[in-house]
């Protein structure tokens, strides 16, 4: 990553001190183990060879480990006979039965056989013992260590991307700080309808509000890609509403992220990868480890560092630069060379795509036995992100907005964040007169600061700098929990669980430096010869005033009931009721009702309904700041303006925003078919009323309000839209002995579709401009701003020490809607037809396949070499001119299905010591 010249903000290294007293502390906890009597050890491994991380455990006791990077295991045991277990997720566990005596070594070795995933034990979505999917009464996905360690992406979000068809997560491009946090989204929802929890516990959402043009506007999300891959263990993706179950925020589903506990293996993982057009190129390196702590504890820990270069995709401008005079134009384009100044090849003015980031981070995960009946638990972690956008191109000919003094022939500017993300948990867990018992307390902080470079105040004339500290966000929740659970021998066995939760939520906005702001009056002469003011504020991304800093608090208690009945061995009932009370807009119940039959052992069908809600983050309930959006072509100076501020609730008479009330039900079936293929069928409907959305921009009529502000627009925030989805989701998963190796298939669709409902609300000041507030091109956002469906298959073929694997992932078809093109009288000439035509556009499915051929040298080393989008697929380029900003954009960026990278290759070096 190249060098940068950059004004950032402090970030405290507090969390260092805290993570290193930690492990310190770590270290000195160790256990004298007593004499033991007795070795039981062995191998663990399939039919290719060992299986290292594998775990092992003796029945009816604590004892368990994982093998080493040549599968083997050991336990110092007492006299007797012992049940021992050996299992690996994705494969079939295995029992066998071992009598030891005084000085014995017994040696007992297990051959794994591959499972599938709908019979691994899931813990997501019940407060019960785990059980697989075919006794579950919701659909739940697993990313097992097998889809991880073979993925060819190496950010989370890409990773899920590609291999679950209803979630959906791509770089977006020209939108500020969501360059660098790409936003994620589970059944065509919102960024902010997904939990998201890292061993159980609640993960912390980003700062970052996206304001931008891009899918989630006007929502907040989690940054997975703070997660390092190296550290997971598994993924479950629960897809049913479960906001009665875990509180705000799980309209459209929850994804458990779970951590590694092995202490065996050294694993280091290294890749370098590169675009077929020369650019992007891609480093990845990480390591991770495990030690052991006394007899039974451990302690797990990661490493992970990401460089990606930027890629440009942008087409060749063919607009004004020096004046609109289009002879003299040419004249001075050519007389000053301006394209070989831009710093961009050929006519190009802009770099649209991927982002530049670099991503440093560090985790960690582990239990320390304390006694027979508690256990303490910890997991943790900081991850460091810079990340380099740049914006619009600043033209001569715009002297509003560029001081020729400094730059005569314009500038591209840059917005450049530092993204800082810590998390923290500890807890105790254990028994207590038969009751199981889990109090945790987690910390979550994210914090991004932006940095202006290569730009200009224009309304500070000549005496401008040219990088600007603008200020940033910070959010920090604190969540405490305390979770009860104990099964009886009811029935068939009946599981009661209940519990509390407090959560205390800061919202802060960091201001920037004077000159990111100031209005210094500066004038220029236009073309007419009349005296005009300059634009205030830092090009690109004008710096947060100290107006707008603030620093807000809210604290949330909860309380739930689940109860879980075995009405017989087929039958499975589970009701769940939860209250959540905000200290700022009151208390909300909910319920859920979900039941399971099994038809016969290997096939059940299952069925749900519930209500749920959200509550509007602090984001949304505080944000503001004045950015500049580009308008068809002409630049906005537009005013976010939060529901305490004067503007939004006197001049458009906007309330308080409220929760988002859903209602969700499904309905499903999953089976097995012998041992060689299963399948699973899901069918949901979710009614989501009172969305919050990011309002359109209110300009004419309002211009004495908003001139106070140096403002040509203003948002805000409200509920305005009821919604309601509705779609299917499929699965197979087949696997068959073929020659000397295995042959592994696997299929999942999901179709979806949304449709808002009923008028757009809005408040009496309002009535009358609904397509101001919520205009087509939103409501396309929120209909077809995500592709339809989405489809997914994984092939591969495992023999001797190779791997062969292939992935296709088909894309259904999106769609952009102008805001303004509703009515024909609105439609511009399209300079690729010579007719006037409508902005309007579909874009069409597209088929995307990645390949990877590995090689296993031995127990130690495996190479790969992969490709990514292996026949350079891109999405539709523009078809209408007036979309592509005078030939800047070829593609959208207003709708992504897969972003505009086009075929990535790679190398990959993976090594267990």
């Amino acid at each position: 990553m190249k060098t940068k010249i950059k004004k950032r903000s402090p970030i405290s290294l507090v969390g260092y001190r805290v993570y290193l007293t930690l492990f310190l502390f770590i270290g000195v906890i160790s256990g004298v183990s007593s004499q033991s009597r007795a070795i039981i050890s062995g191998n663990v491994s399939d039919q290719f060879g060992n299986l290292p991380g594998a775990r092992v455990a003796i029945e009816g006791t604590d004892k368990s480990t994982t093998t080493d990077v040549n599968g083997f295991y050991s336990f110092d045991v007492d006299e007797g006979e012992y049940i021992v277990t050996s299992k690996f997720v994705m494969y079939t566990s295995v029992s066998k039965t071992v009598n030891v005596k005084v000085g014995d070594t017994a040696k007992l070795d297990f051959i794994l056989k591959t499972g599938f995933s709908i019979d691994q034990p899931i813990s997501l979505g019940s407060r019960a013992k785990p059980k697989s999917l075919l006794k579950n009464t919701a659909a739940v996905d697993i990313v097992s260590p097998q889809h991880l360690t073979n993925s060819s992406q190496v950010e989370l979000s890409h990773i899920l991307h590609y291999l679950i068809p209803s979630f959906h997560s791509t770089n977006q491009t020209i939108a500020d700080g969501t360059d660098h946090i790409d936003p994620a989204t589970l059944r065509g929802l919102g960024p902010d309808q997904v939990l998201v929890l890292v061993n159980g516990k609640r993960r912390h959402s980003s700062s970052l509000l996206n304001v931008n043009g891009t899918v989630g506007r006007g929502s907040v999300g989690t940054d997975f890609n703070a997660i390092p891959i190296a550290s997971i263990e598994r993924i479950e993706i629960l897809r049913d509403g479960a906001t009665s179950q875990y509180g705000s925020d799980a309209i459209a589903g929850v994804i458990n992220i779970i951590l590694k506990k092995q202490i065996e293996i050294i694993q280091i993982d290294n890749r370098v990868g590169l675009n077929t057009e020369g650019d992007g190129v891609n480093i990845y390196s990480s390591a991770n480890f495990g030690l052991k702590i006394g007899e039974e504890g451990y302690i797990n820990v990661t490493a992970e560092y990401r460089d990606r270069e930027s890629i440009n995709r942008s087409g060749e401008y063919t607009g004004a630069v020096y004046t609109n005079d289009v002879t003299e134009d040419q004249r001075l384009i050519l007389e000053n060379n301006f394209f070989g100044q831009t710093g961009y090849s050929g006519r190009r003015v802009m770099e649209i795509g991927s982002a530049e980031t670099q991503n440093l981070a560090l985790s960690f995960n582990g239990e320390i036995k304390m006694s027979d009946y508690a256990t303490f638990y910890m997991h943790g972690g900081r991850n460091y992100r810079e990340g380099t956008s740049k914006g619009f191109y600043r033209f001569p000919k715009d002297q509003d907005r560029v001081v020729l003094e400094l730059f005569p022939n314009g500038f591209s500017p840059e917005i450049m964040t530092d993204i800082q993300d810590d998390a923290i948990t500890g807890g105790i867990k254990g028994i207590k007169n038969d009751w199981d018992v889990d109090f945790s307390h987690s910390i979550g902080i994210n914090r991004l600061d932006y940095t202006v470079n290569n730009s200009n105040n224009a309304s500070l004339g000549v005496t401008s700098p040219r990088t600007f500290y603008a200020g940033g966000f910070l959010y920090k929740q604190n969540t405490t929990n305390l979770d009860i659970s104990r099964t009886f021998d009811w029935l068939s066995g009946v599981n009661i669980a209940f519990g509390a939760e407090l959560r205390v939520e800061n919202y802060q906005i960091i201001a920037g430096e004077e000159a990111s702001y100031i209005d210094g009056g500066s004038t220029y002469i236009d073309d007419l010869g009349m005296e005009l003011p300059r634009i205030v504020g830092a090009q690109v991304f004008p710096g947060f005033q100290p107006e707008n800093e603030l620093n807000r608090f809210r604290t949330n208690s909860s309380g739930y009931l689940d109860i879980e009945a075995n009405v017989s061995e087929k039958l499975l009932i589970r009701g769940a009721g939860r209250y959540e009370a905000y200290n700022d807009f009151g208390g909300q119940a909910i319920w859920k009702l979900s039941g399971r039959y099994r038809i016969k052992d290997e096939i059940s069908v299952r069925a749900g309904f519930s209500t749920g809600f959200r509550a509007p983050s602090l984001h949304q309930v505080f944000f503001q700041n004045i950015s500049t959006q580009f308008i068809n072509g002409e630049s906005v100076q537009v005013g976010t303006f939060n529901n305490e501020s004067a503007v939004a609730t006197e001049a458009f008479d906007i309330g308080k925003l409220k929760p988002e009330l859903s209602n969700h039900f499904s309905a499903g079936i999953s089976g097995k078919f012998s041992n060689n293929l299963s399948f699973s069928f899901d069918y949901y409907l979710i009614n989501i009323e009172d969305r919050i959305v990011l309002s359109g921009r209110f300009a004419e009529g309002y211009e004495t309000i908003l001139e106070p502000f140096n403002v040509g627009a203003a948002q805000f925030f409200t509920n305005a839209i009821d919604s309601r989805t509705s779609g299917a989701d499929i699965s197979l998963f087949y696997k068959t002995p073929l020659g000397s190796g295995e042959f592994n298939a696997s299929l999942g669709a999901n179709i979806t579709g949304t449709k808002v409902k009923g008028a757009i609300k809005v408040s009496p000041a309002l009535t009358g401009q609904e397509e101001v507030l919520f205009n087509r091109e939103e409501i396309a956002r929120v209909e077809y701003g995500q592709p339809n469906y989405k489809i997914n298959s994984l092939l591969s073929y495992d023999f001797d020490k190779l791997r062969f694997q292939m992935v296709n992932t088909l894309f259904g078809e999106v769609k952009f809607i102008h805001p303004n093109d509703g009515n024909p009288i609105n439609w511009v000439v399209n300079d690729f037809t010579g007719n006037v035509e409508t902005r309007d556009q579909t874009f069409s499915p597209k088929l995307v396949t990645d390949m990877a051929i590995s090689y296993q040298f031995n127990d130690y080393m495996k190479f790969t070499l992969g490709g990514n989008n292996i026949f350079n697929v891109y999405p539709d380029k523009h078809k209408h001119a007036a979309n592509t900003e005078d030939g800047s954009f070829t593609y959208s960026r207003r709708v992504q299905q897969f972003g505009v990278n086009g075929a990535n290759y790679y190398l990959r070096l993976l090594l267990r010591l």
